[in-house]
């Protein structure tokens, strides 16, 4: 049934007088000289007090209840900016933008003003975000825990061409979302010895260890309707004392000082190097120190309703985002045996039920492992209980399996070697109930190709549970001028229940809806040009194919591909005098990992050839080519809603699944793309005459790889189109003034044996672009497909995914 929130003093009280009351007497700011960061905050806070009342009520119903939750562990949870998507989804935007009037302000000049929570990196911290909206919006009893990070990963710059790495300190102002719990911490612990006896087979007693203080902090998620309003808890550390005060007083003050900065490390930037030991010696800990603080957090408000861990599992799920809250199952058997005198069975009973685990990547480097050594020092309980698991594990698999080594050594959670390693992955694979992967071809590969060892032993474990993004933020929010024509048109029901888009499909050939569609495109067009003018000085045509490629800067995702694809428009312009078939304004956007020095030289190369073309007098009336800085989520709300063609492009069999295909798709844009991740399901949807697929299937790439077939220097020779391609990297024409720059590129191409197949897709991918533009001038047969994308996205709701969860995994339901 649908049970309204009571309403509270806080949410009758005039929204103005609201805003007034915290102007002054929250911030001291008289009204009549408030700025935009004024009301902002002052906004913000009053938005808060509403989302407080409805967080109270929620959380009274669902004691009332009883009913089972689901905490989502993640590293990371991109949220970007709230205050718009809390107006909207608690009903008060109107009430704001009246507000802003008398001060002659918009509500999206006050956006602007707030910072992009910084706490995340790419898709995997977005989709937690995604589904921390689903699961309020559906009314679900979820929770998202995480880590309070001070510092983002860094803020992006481009210095001639170089990408540059800033801090990006977004908690330097008031952060007006959080709610801190300072008097509802707990102390973590750390380091020190146990003294386990292995000849009597007594479990382990931790010793001398150090604490480091767990400090939550909440901020409030609303769902559509403001009905539900669940929590992200986020920890930050502090030290167990100011500072040591017998080191103090042994007259060593900065020592003592040190020391507490030591431990407030913990939580103060995302995801530390790992080039050093001291850098993975951090980020081990930051792992442990998030499922800790979840653990003791969880297991508290557990017992506050029932005396007893016994149905612990019968009431809390936990969700494991990829490997790296593994730690999870440790830190439960530990708490269960050490703490709470559950025997080994018993113990392990109620850890595999709870946990599930969703496995994110098919890349076998980004698989994580821990050295042994440094388990050992860290955490040295947790390292005896994996062994133990591990024995367990083992001995099952040889009773009732297999006592062959290979086999064993396979799965073992201990990989050996000169320098013995835990494999996380591995770890929560057997203390998991349920194992998922992400999109459909992704599932079958964590099967086929990762770990088939473990499908053949636990094959009811294995399930797939495609992503899905909220339509609220990804379409509504970021792109209200075609959310205006699909409520005219639906009506509003499209906002919690995407199929009712597919309604659309009778207009897709209406000569006057596809001309308002294609109006709402242009603004959004004009928007982002007129950002790109501001940002970076250049002028683009918006009657151009905005083609765009946002996403986090890998070899595997193919941006190289891309740029070459530009190279080769260029060079048929300036070199074959040729015109290009539809006018481009190709748009990159992403961050490369620090150290990763390929990929940041792959950037540099796209802004090299961005300032070739853009100052080309020729080549400029055809093509532009523009390098988005400090790719983050406000920005993507810009650009996603005025691409036309989404590059979704990355070697097949590489990507999980994927979602900035799923956002573009949403918002009219046509996806170029491989047979890989969700790009599949989205042809299966869209029909294949609605997207424009190119290049090698996953069994093609694993079969080249597997027989030593693939030579680039085959494709190099064979083809003068990739040779002259591939020779104007090493000829200088990009780098003038940078002679050489580039051969790094050419010779992994080459001699590096090309390992994601630029060269064996780029002349497929290079025909399927000409066939993309063909259609592009065909502007009544390109909307057509466009409105198709936009009709058939309903599957790609993190709703539909969140209630697939719910249902076979987590085991829960409604609270109404």
């Amino acid at each position: 049934m649908n049970m309204p929130l009571q309403l509270t003093e806080s949410n009758t009280m005039n929204f103005k007088e609201l805003v007034d009351i915290h102007l002054k007497y929250s911030l001291g700011i008289r009204p009549q000289q408030a700025n935009a960061q004024d009301l902002f905050g002052a906004l913000a806070l009053a938005t808060r007090s509403y989302l407080i009342d409805r967080m109270f009520a929620t959380q009274d119903i669902l004691h009332k209840s009883q009913a089972k939750k689901i905490y989502y562990l993640s590293l990371e949870f991109l949220i970007g900016r709230l205050l718009s998507s809390n107006l909207q989804n608690l009903g008060i935007e109107d009430q704001a933008r009246t507000v802003l009037e008398k001060y002659q302000l918009t509500l999206e000049d006050i956006e602007e003003v707030e910072a992009d929570a910084a706490l995340g990196n790419g898709g995997l911290g977005r989709l937690a975000a995604c589904f921390l909206d689903s699961l309020a919006t559906l009314n679900m009893p979820g929770f998202g825990y995480g880590i309070n990070y001070e510092y983002g990963l860094f803020k992006q710059r481009i210095e001639k061409g170089h990408q540059k790495e800033i801090p990006d300190h977004w908690l330097h102002e008031d952060a007006p979302w959080l709610l801190e719990r300072r008097y509802e911490s707990y102390h973590i612990p750390l380091y020190g010895y146990t003294d386990y006896n292995s000849a009597k087979g007594e479990f382990g007693h931790w010793k001398d260890y150090q604490i480091i203080i767990g400090v939550p902090f909440d901020i409030p998620v609303a769902g559509f309707g403001g009905k539900t309003v669940n929590y992200l808890r986020l920890f930050s550390a502090r030290s167990s004392n100011e500072f040591d005060i017998q080191i103090f007083n042994g007259g060593d003050y900065i020592r003592a000082v040190e020391e507490k900065i030591y431990s407030e490390k913990i939580s103060k930037v995302l995801y530390p190097s790992d080039s050093c030991w001291g850098g993975k010696e951090l980020r081990l800990i930051q792992e442990y120190f998030l499922v800790a603080c979840s653990l003791r957090d969880i297991i508290k408000e557990h017992l506050k309703l029932y005396p007893t861990l016994e149905n612990f599992a019968d009431k809390v799920a936990l969700q494991l985002n990829d490997t790296h809250p593994a730690l999870t199952i440790a830190e439960l058997m530990r708490v269960l045996i050490d703490e709470k005198d559950f025997s080994w069975a018993r113990a392990w009973k109620i850890t595999q039920a709870c946990c599930g685990y969703t496995n994110h990547t098919l890349l076998p480097e980004a698989l994580e492992k821990w050295h042994v050594s440094l388990l050992q020092h860290v955490l040295p309980r947790h390292l005896e209980i994996i062994y133990d698991i591990n024995h367990h594990f083992l001995s099952e698999i040889r009773r009732r399996w297999s006592n062959d080594g290979d086999f064993i050594n396979r799965l073992s959670l201990v990989e050996e070697g000169a320098e013995k390693q835990i494999r996380m992955a591995h770890l929560a694979i057997v203390g998991s109930h349920s194992v998922n992967g992400v999109a459909e071809l992704h599932s079958e590969l964590v099967k086929t190709r990762l770990v088939p060892d473990f499908n053949a032993l636990y094959p009811e474990r294995f399930n797939n549970k495609t992503n899905g993004v909220t339509p609220r933020r990804w379409l509504l929010q970021s792109n209200p001028s075609l959310s205006a024509l699909l409520k005219e048109t639906v009506g509003n029901e499209w906002i919690t229940d995407l199929d009712q888009l597919k309604v659309l499909e009778k207009y897709a050939e209406d000569s006057a809806f596809q001309n308002r569609f294609n109006v709402s495109k242009k603004i959004n067009k004009e928007r982002l040009a007129h950002i790109i003018k501001d940002q970076i000085g250049v002028s683009v045509d918006t009657s151009s194919m905005f083609d765009v490629q946002i996403k986090r800067i890998h070899e595997y995702k193919r941006q190289l591909l891309n740029i070459m694809h530009v190279i080769h428009a260029y060079l048929s312009i300036v070199e074959d005098n040729k015109t290009l078939t539809a006018p481009r304004t190709c748009i990159f956007g992403g961050k490369a990992a620090p150290g990763y020095v390929m990929a940041k030289t792959i950037i540099k190369l796209i802004n090299n050839v961005a300032e070739v073309v853009n100052n080309d007098p020729i080549a400029s009336e055809q093509l532009k080519v523009v390098f988005m800085p400090d790719y983050r989520v406000s920005l993507a709300e810009k650009i996603i809603p005025a691409a036309n063609l989404s590059e979704q492009i990355s070697t097949a069999g590489t990507e999980a699944s994927g979602t900035g295909n799923m956002k573009f798709a949403m918002n009219g844009a046509l996806t170029i793309g491989t047979l890989d991740g969700a790009n599949i399901e989205i042809r299966e949807e869209v029909g294949k005459e609605n997207i424009y697929i190119f290049g090698l299937t996953t069994r093609e790439v694993e079969e080249m790889r597997r027989s030593h077939t693939y030579h680039p220097r085959d494709y190099y020779h064979r083809s003068p189109i990739i040779k002259r391609i591939m020779d104007s990297l090493v000829t200088n024409r990009f780098s003038p003034n940078e002679p050489g720059i580039f051969q790094m590129i050419f010779d992994n191409l080459l001699e590096g044996g090309d390992y994601f197949f630029h060269l064996a897709d780029l002349e497929s991918y290079i025909s399927v672009q000409e066939k993309v533009s063909k259609d592009f001038i065909n502007t009544q047969k390109w909307t057509k497909k466009a409105i198709l994308n936009v009709a058939r996205m309903g599957k790609f709701s993190s709703d539909r995914t969140i209630r697939e969860y719910a249902t076979d995994i987590w085991n829960i339901e409604p609270l109404f």
